[in-house]
């Protein structure tokens, strides 16, 4: 095999799986591997009881960039993402203003169907939990928790959240930006209601509460809308004051918060569960992109060095992708 031409991809969010994908049609070997069981990072979707579905990370996309347009059309056009046309206030005071008109689009029926669909054809390898990488002569091997040691690879790009990219890659100097850039955490609830919550708007950027964003998830297309299923995402100013708290505690605090939002007593819940992202944001991205050290052939990208959105991260991913393909198109060049 010629120089440059198999790579490992370190994470199967929207930035790792829009690289790959670009790798894999330029001819690339690509090995895909995530710690998660499913797909999409952030653009998350949890299934919970018969029918119900929350999207419980990234809540929709907007569009601005031609290539993603490219991408964003041709999804439209085989159902994989629909545009929600939901009404999305914002909510200061409890006065209510409606947000500026813009497309906003989802996943169908979910969230995750974005990751689903650039995933096919690719290798990839959930439930791998990556210890640890490095370089040699030979290439790049990557360690797992599984005791199994994977490679080598001519090239490796880490999609991982920057803390995760700074204890990966140690004293590398990429690592050492990563461990410079701030992410903030985000509890989000998912709840499902006895009865419907009569409010006039579907999504809500709400200020002075510990909530900073709600949304009717099941208003979305493709959702089951029988049941009233909605998704709530605390600030990142009451994340960070609350991170280790129990879920139990998270669910309590952040249902009475939206009860205040919403106006009034919420109706029994079917079901309701909590999770916690980590590293749910980045409060300063890089603004990069992606990274590039051609000695070793090491790309680190991710919406962190992009600007935080789904479209940012899947730019960074084709940047990084780019950075790759020049690389070798330099070393057979070269060679």
């Amino acid at each position: 095999m010629q120089p440059g031409q198999t790579v490992g991809v370190i994470g199967a969010g929207m930035a790792g799986l829009a690289c790959a994908r670009e790798l894999a049609a330029k001819g690339f070997e690509v090995t895909v591997f995530d710690k998660s069981l499913g797909l999409g990072g952030r653009t998350a979707t949890r299934r919970a009881e018969p029918n119900l579905r929350f999207d419980h990370g990234a809540q929709f996309f907007t569009v601005a960039d031609p290539l993603f347009r490219e991408f964003t059309d041709d999804w439209l056009a085989r159902g994989v993402v629909a545009e929600w046309t939901g009404r999305i206030i914002r909510l200061e005071s409890k006065t209510v203003i409606d947000s500026a008109p813009q497309p906003r689009y989802v996943g169908m029926p979910g969230m995750s169907a974005m990751a689903v669909d650039l995933a096919v054809g690719l290798c990839v390898r959930t439930g791998t939990q990556i210890t640890a990488v490095t370089h040699s002569s030979f290439g790049w091997t990557i360690a797992t928790e599984a005791h199994e040691t994977v490679g080598p690879f001519d090239a490796l790009v880490v999609t991982l959240p920057a803390p995760q990219v700074a204890d990966l890659l140690g004293s590398h100097h990429f690592g050492a930006v990563a461990a410079n850039v701030k992410m903030t955490a985000c509890w989000t609830i998912m709840a499902a209601f006895e009865s419907q919550i009569e409010v006039p708007w579907d999504g809500a950027f709400v200020h002075d509460s510990p909530i900073a964003w709600v949304a009717r998830n099941s208003s979305k297309p493709g959702r089951e809308r029988e049941t009233d299923c909605w998704v709530l995402q605390a600030s990142p100013e009451w994340s960070a004051a609350h991170l280790e708290v129990t879920a139990d505690i998270a669910e309590r605090d952040l249902l009475e918060a939206f009860g205040s939002v919403v106006g009034g007593h919420l109706p029994p819940q079917r079901y309701v569960a909590a999770h916690r992202w980590r590293y749910g944001q980045c409060s300063g991205p890089d603004g990069r992109r992606s990274l590039f050290d051609p000695e070793i052939g090491l790309a680190v990208c991710g919406d962190w060095l992009a600007d935080g959105r789904i479209e940012g991260a899947f730019l960074a991913g084709i940047r990084a992708a780019d950075a790759v393909c020049e690389h070798r198109a330099w070393q057979l060049g070269n060679s």
